[in-house]
């Protein structure tokens, strides 16, 4: 306890070493109580991989009830920092506080509608995007009635309550005349979508069941309607659908964007149950698990068909590639069934690569163009350890290839069990509100205007000495320092909570300074942060948004989920059309660069220290466009390095893009393990 405690109160002597005293009570009171108990504390040695990290200061509790949930529970206080009228504008919405029942019988579709749609905000066909609305709307337990579609709106978080997952339910005489499935994340107009799907960004659907079983098998009807983009997910729901013959359901429908993350949801009966990149899902006595690109961690039981990719036929391939890892088919006839053949068109279209798909019952694995069987299943079990299809690159190249090949060397360190670590975002559902703390509460503001460093590093500090969870109220947290992040912080936002860097210290692009630095150099331990994006304002030619340093114990990595880097192109960042527009007619060189609009250093560096660090569904975006500009016009902002890798331990990446950087997105220098 004495190694953890001085590494915290390390950090916290870096923090007060940089910035003037900000005498915040409770956090005083609590760290000089530290420093007494610690004050005979030394530097020992470094322990060598692979001994633990001490974990932080336990906080003991009693239980939370069956159905208590922190983020019901706990004081709300968010702002939306740059909206026109900020003190005024609602961030967290109880659909409960807008007069939906939940009752399994009242229609709360109007109810639900005016809990997403009130204070002003940004509708799919009168608005193109914003980032001054943003939205928490919140279900508690309750079985909802909808009579028509949910039309989604941007930069939403629609949550349930994890403990007892909420349902979404549609009348028998459910119409989608007004939109596209239960849920309508981009309602199409005369224009087409109402968003531009590769332009919707900022947005989750998390903690639901959606129920279509009361609708007629024979009519359509989806779950939901999710064309999107980056930094968007849908995690944790499942979707009830009809197991009728010639049942017309289907779960979610995407047919177009550009990425978003989609996880941890499960499918029971309908005709498709899902199409686009997704990693730990569950199908069960779908007619069509998954009509299609990207897939692993999948479970496929009692369909008639896995997965199909064989739209357009081999004419017109539609789907350019599926690879399949770590999955299970059980109790299917077809697998896969796939358009390719020698002369299949597009000539790359329909590529297909498998690695450790295990087959229960599957008589068909692969079938081709015209009901050729390309690769043979079992009535029994087996497993596919590599086989794939489509065109191979190679010097003598490109040649037609279908058939085994040597599976990939998969490293221990990156394993569990047989299969790729995973692990699926924190929703701390089993804490009680008193292990949070909010970041508001302890001082910051979180007002866009306002140094919050003193007041952010002491709450960071104080939540990791109590073994607490920091709970970083939406806002936009102006620092003009370095945030230290110590070993065993786990900090979660709402909404996308808003950290950015601003002022001199980080303009010095030959002196680069981390915005966030997670852990000190040479550092053991882990973190959790999830729902946050870091930024920058102005120029910051010398601004690393975040460094991380820690190397955590095996088997236990650091973790950050939805978390982005985002520079330039929103409200409040100096960095918009009138700061940085476009210069087309200019030439640059021999024209010198704009020095205003160099924005950041780099977005994420790993640093030859770390080990240990999962990433999942993170986006570090340089803004190619004023996200708030109603036009979504073209900026002309820089940012020298995307993400830096040169690790000496397990690093996961999943579902991450980085884009817009003038050097390099990913460079991995010296990383091994």
């Amino acid at each position: 306890m004495k190694l953890i405690n001085s590494a915290l109160l390390a950090l916290a002597g870096h923090a007060a070493a940089q910035h003037v005293h900000l005498d915040i009570p409770e956090v005083s009171h609590y760290i000089s109580a530290i420093e007494s108990e610690f004050s005979a504390w030394y530097h020992g040695p470094r322990p060598t991989f692979p001994h633990p990290t001490h974990p932080p200061k336990p906080f003991h509790s009693p239980a939370p009830s069956a159905c208590a949930y922190w983020l019901e529970d706990i004081k709300h206080q968010g702002i939306a920092a740059f909206n026109p009228s900020p003190s005024t504008y609602q961030v967290f919405r109880n659909v409960k506080d807008f007069g939906a029942k939940g009752d399994g019988v009242t229609d709360d579709t109007a109810a639900i509608q005016e809990a997403i749609s009130s204070g002003g905000r940004c509708a799919p066909g009168s608005c193109s995007s914003t980032t001054t609305t943003p939205a928490v709307v919140y279900f508690p337990a309750g079985t909802y009635m909808i009579s028509s579609s949910i039309i989604d709106y941007y930069y939403t978080q629609i949550i349930g309550n994890p403990n007892c997952v909420p349902t979404i339910r549609a009348f028998a005489n459910y119409t989608g005349t007004n939109g596209l499935g239960l849920i309508d994340g981009d309602k199409y107009g005369a224009n087409g979508l109402g968003f531009g799907a590769t332009n919707v960004f900022y947005r989750q659907i998390r903690n639901f069941v959606i129920d279509t079983t009361l609708v007629p098998a024979n009519e359509s009807v989806t779950g939901i309607h999710w064309p999107t983009a980056q930094a968007t997910s849908l995690q944790f729901i499942t979707f009830n659908m009809s197991q009728e013959a010639g049942t017309q359901h289907q779960g979610v429908f995407i047919e177009s964007g550009s990425g978003g993350f989609i996880g941890d949801l499960t499918f029971i009966g309908g005709l498709y149950g899902i199409q686009f990149t997704q990693s730990r899902l569950s199908f069960k006595n779908v007619v069509t698990a998954i009509n299609q690109l990207w897939d692993w961690d999948i479970t496929i039981e009692n369909c008639s068909v896995g997965i199909n990719m064989s739209s357009g036929g081999s004419a017109a391939q539609a789907v350019g590639s599926v690879v399949l890892i770590d999955s299970t088919i059980s109790n299917t006839p077809l697998g896969i069934v796939t358009a390719h053949s020698e002369n299949s068109q597009p000539p790359a279209g329909g590529s297909l690569i498998l690695e450790n798909v295990a087959l229960n019952n599957v008589p068909i694995a692969v079938q081709g163009a015209g009901g050729v069987t390309a690769l043979s299943g079992s009535s029994g079990s087996t497993t596919i350890t590599a086989w794939g299809e489509g065109h191979e690159y190679t010097p003598t190249g490109p040649t037609n290839f279908e058939g085994t090949f040597p599976a990939n060397v998969r490293p221990a360190s990156l394993l569990s069990g047989s299969k790729y670590y995973s692990q699926a975002k924190p929703q701390y559902q089993k804490y009680p509100t008193s292990a949070f703390i909010s970041a508001r509460s302890a001082g910051a503001t979180g007002d866009g205007h306002t140094d919050d460093t003193n007041a952010l590093q002491a709450a960071i500090t104080l939540a990791t000495l109590q073994g607490k969870i920091l709970f970083l109220d939406q806002g936009d947290y102006k620092v003009t320092r370095t945030l230290n992040i110590p070993p065993g912080a786990r900090i979660v936002g709402e909404s996308y909570s808003v950290i950015f860097s601003s002022g001199e210290f980080f303009n010095n692009i030959n002196s680069s300074q981390p915005v966030l630095r997670v852990g000190l150099n040479r550092q053991w331990g882990r973190v959790e942060l999830s729902d946050l994006i870091i930024s920058t304002q102005g120029p910051q030619a010398g601004a690393v948004l975040i460094e991380h340093n820690l190397a955590a114990p095996p088997g236990n990595p650091s973790g950050y989920w939805d978390v982005h880097t985002r520079i330039g192109g929103f409200a409040g960042s100096d960095l918009q059309l009138a700061e940085c527009p476009t210069t087309p007619n200019v030439l640059t060189p021999p024209a010198p660069v704009n020095t205003n609009c160099i924005a950041a250093y780099m977005s994420l560096h790993i640093t030859s220290s770390a080990s240990g660090f999962y990433m999942e569904n993170n986006w570090l975006w340089v803004a190619d466009h004023d996200i708030d500009d109603p036009q979504l016009t073209q900026l002309t902002i820089y940012a020298g390095r995307g993400l830096l890798d040169e690790s000496n331990g397990p690093v996961w990446l999943v579902g991450t893009a980085v884009e817009h950087h003038v050097k390099y997105q990913y460079q991995f220098s010296s990383a091994a393990n």
